[in-house]
């Protein structure tokens, strides 16, 4: 990730909320976490859909320790659904991290895996399988249809929030109520 073409109207560490609006159905009741935004398009995990496979699972696929390991994985979106994406908190960083901010960190090597199968990892984390991804302008065209609604992020809300409880909590956050929204357009 390279803030060298982030535009001042950059929505990284961004939550981006489904609207009502959204026609993608892989996407219903998502709360992105967008890790980066530039001119050239972005990149979110979606952090509230957990899968039907926990952490211990994986880490006895790949053969490491931590098989007892409950921890949920969440989808994190229709792109490369087999690529692993860990963010957590900046205790440390591994072979490939890249710092989204001072309070996030993204990585995507085996390393850190290894390191939370033995109690070594980060305090808090979130493991995604896939990524969301939009090109050039993408994101801004489905911005401005009302497809997203979004506010900044924080490390509470990504990493403390249930993720039962995301959605609410984001859009609380936005200032929305979920019994005000509504996917019909009204005419006068």
């Amino acid at each position: 990730m390279s803030a060298s073409k982030e535009s001042p109207n950059s929505l990284r560490n961004h939550f981006l909320v489904a609207s009502p609006f959204l026609q993608d159905p892989r996407f219903h009741g998502a709360v992105v976490y967008l890790c980066e935004h530039s001119e050239e398009g972005a990149l979110g995990l979606m952090v509230n859909q957990p899968l039907e496979i926990h952490l211990g699972e994986i880490l006895e696929q790949l053969d490491m320790e931590g098989g007892e390991l409950s921890v949920p994985v969440f989808n994190g979106g229709p792109v490369e659904q087999e690529r692993g994406f860990v963010l957590h908190t900046p205790e440390r960083s591994w072979q490939n991290t890249a710092e989204v901010t001072p309070d996030v960190l993204l990585t995507t090597s085996r390393d850190v895996l290894a390191d939370i199968g033995c109690g070594a990892g980060p305090e808090l984390f979130l493991v995604c399988l896939g990524y969301s991804g939009w090109s050039e302008g993408q994101l801004e065209e489905e911005l401005a249809s009302n497809a997203w609604l979004h506010c900044p992020a924080s490390p509470d809300l990504l990493f403390r929030t249930p993720a039962t409880e995301q959605y609410r909590a984001v859009l609380k956050a936005i200032g929305v109520d979920i019994n005000q929204l509504s996917d019909s357009i009204g005419h006068a």
